[in-house]
């Protein structure tokens, strides 16, 4: 299909690739729409196939052992994922979701495998993803660790706001809508807990909320809340915050 020639060839997994190996692996691909909510794949289904987001949004999750959803991260359009297949994983441990409409092409795990062992930079490509996913999940889980439910909550602010922050009127908003039990879902909480930091953090006009979004009103201050000094928004170099230094034990 030509339009799954032209997504393919957008990506930078394939963009080293012949113009006739792309019309090949295009050929080869099948496509499939989901509404919101819908389960692209499930825990334990055969993994073999490598996904292309070409459109819409969805979450990549992992059920723990008392039944809750933990979101382990967000696939957004042009990007892969259920890449672990590469490396023998036979069946998939996670599951994935549209948390909207959404379009995926479907790659063949055995017609890129081919493909890797031709193109030394594809291999490098699909590390390099894997090992981002880790580190941004690791990053998160230290976090889990080690912090309150609302520092928890402004990590995770932080984080979105590198991934999906972008200048508006002076202030930051987030241009992808969480719900509260959503947020509660990455950070090991719960909605209600959710629902009282966020309120609070409003109360004390550092964000306002209205329709799921989030603006961030006063950026220095969220990231002293944490003792963060730079965040780096999307297409643009790092902002140095002049964040406060907490006062000595015993003042």
């Amino acid at each position: 299909m030509p339009e799954n020639y032209w997504h393919l060839s957008k990506c930078n997994l394939f963009n080293q690739m012949q113009p006739e190996e792309i019309r090949a692996l295009a050929s080869s691909a099948r496509n499939q729409s989901f509404k919101r909510g819908d389960s692209v794949y499930l825990p334990k289904d055969r993994a073999d196939e490598v996904l292309l987001l070409v459109s819409g949004r969805v979450k990549i999750c992992h059920v723990t052992p008392d039944g809750k959803q933990s979101i382990l991260v967000f696939i957004e359009p042009d990007e892969v994922f259920g890449e672990l297949c590469l490396f023998d994983h036979n069946v998939r441990e996670e599951y994935a979701e549209a948390t909207e409409s959404s379009s995926i092409i479907f790659l063949p795990r055995e017609i890129l495998d081919n493909y890797m062992d031709k193109h030394s930079h594809m291999m490098r490509s699909v590390s390099k993803l894997v090992g981002e996913r880790r580190l941004r999940i690791e990053k998160r889980l230290r976090n889990l660790l080690f912090h309150s439910n609302r520092d928890r909550l402004i990590f995770l602010l932080i984080e979105l706001l590198e991934q999906y922050g972008q200048k508006a009127d002076g202030a930051v908003e987030l241009k992808i809508k969480l719900s509260h039990q959503e947020m509660a879902n990455i950070i090991g909480s719960t909605r209600e807990t959710v629902t009282v930091v966020l309120g609070d953090l409003q109360k004390e006009g550092i964000l306002e909320i209205a329709r799921r979004r989030v603006k961030i009103l006063q950026l220095d201050r969220l990231a002293s809340q944490v003792h963060s000094n730079q965040i780096r928004l999307p297409e643009s170099e790092p902002l140095v915050l002049a964040t406060e230094t907490p006062a000595p034990a015993g003042y």
